[in-house]
């Protein structure tokens, strides 16, 4: 699996979010992307799930230009920005309900996800009732559920207690070692250190690598 990002830029009008970026991802490895909040993180991750259209450039999946057929790169799932679900339904009908879309997954497969995510005590609340935590933790499972390819993480951690986190790293170390790709961002290089194999800073567009582990 290898995912290409050549020469793309992005400008809403005449603000240029990100500057000739370049990147190369394969399977098997997590990359961490750092930066303040505004920097241009979120805008490349949408990018790469085929939410926005680039200025200039291409993004391609295992050789196929998936944003120029005006789609998304195959068995991705992702969290970017504030995670967003049915205020009036419970964690685990809310999860439930995007579940059906694909049918790739039944109950058993979305409890166990909860309680991956310690989130299993909590499931039969109303979203609505959810701290910043709880709602984050619950975008995380979406994430993880359906045991896809690619997994992009926007600010993780955010909101969540120490002990979920450290799991939820262990987590994306194992779902890495099945040959996963996965993406993360955050302004808050602590996510990043220790966890992601490379590193890259974003900074007023610019996307330079910063470390290889």
């Amino acid at each position: 699996m290898e995912l290409l990002i050549k020469n793309v830029s992005k400008r809403f009008g005449n603000n240029e979010v990100l500057k000739d970026v370049n990147l190369k991802f394969t399977g098997g490895k997590i990359y961490g992307f750092v930066g303040r909040n505004g920097s241009g993180k979120s805008v490349l991750l949408k990018i790469i799930c085929g939410f926005y259209n680039v200025t200039e450039g291409e993004i391609s999946l295992d050789g196929v230009n998936y944003l120029k057929e005006n789609s998304f790169p195959k068995n991705t799932r992702a969290l970017i920005e504030k995670p967003n679900f049915l205020p009036d339904l419970t964690g685990f009908e809310n999860l439930k309900l995007l579940s059906s879309i694909q049918n790739k997954i039944g109950d058993d497969e979305i409890n166990a996800t909860l309680v991956k995510v310690n989130l299993k005590s909590e499931a039969n609340k109303k979203y609505s009732k959810y701290s910043l935590g709880t709602k984050q933790k619950l975008g995380i499972a979406q994430v993880l559920m359906e045991n896809p390819d690619i997994m992009i993480f926007d600010e993780p951690f955010n909101g969540v207690e120490n002990s979920t986190a450290n799991d939820i790293r262990k987590i994306l170390k194992e779902e890495k070692n099945k040959g996963k790709l996965i993406i993360l961002a955050s302004h808050i290089k602590e996510d990043i250190y220790g966890l992601a194999d490379e590193i890259y800073e974003v900074d007023a567009g610019l996307v330079t690598k910063k470390q290889d582990k």
